[in-house]
């Protein structure tokens, strides 16, 4: 049972869903995203009930503190209850201006490329001049 009381870090911050995968949450305590009192922490160190640690993700900056220890992915719901979220509001407050500014990727009526039913009427308006030259 003692072994099962040792969690390392890496598989906690995958089975409370920060990270994707267990391999994506690995590379994040290897490059140095994952702080515990300001250190770097290593895939390996355990995690102890009440530890306050700060996760860079690749969507947002995270101060989690640990409220109890969870050894197996589970659904969101489920997850959440096994942290706290200490994020600063000032960092909340960038994603939101951010989400509201971010280009969905779709155009603009009116703008970009022509329709093909365009390109026709451009083709056939521009190849009456073509012809006579």
């Amino acid at each position: 049972m003692a072994d099962k009381e040792k969690l390392r870090i890496d598989k906690y911050l995958w089975s409370i869903r920060l990270f994707k995968t267990r391999s994506l949450a690995t590379e994040a305590c290897d490059g140095g995203k994952v702080k515990w009192n300001e250190n770097n922490v290593k895939p390996a160190k355990a995690v102890n009930i009440g530890e306050i640690y700060e996760v860079k993700t690749a969507a947002r900056r995270w101060t989690v503190k640990v409220t109890g220890l969870l050894h197996n992915r589970v659904a969101h719901t489920e997850a959440i209850k096994y942290y706290e979220d200490l994020t600063p509001p000032e960092e909340l407050e960038r994603l939101q201006f951010q989400a509201a500014t971010f280009h969905t990727g779709k155009r603009l009526s009116k703008q970009g490329r022509p329709t093909k039913k365009q390109r026709r009427d451009i083709e056939g308006f521009m190849g009456d001049e073509d012809a006579e030259e």
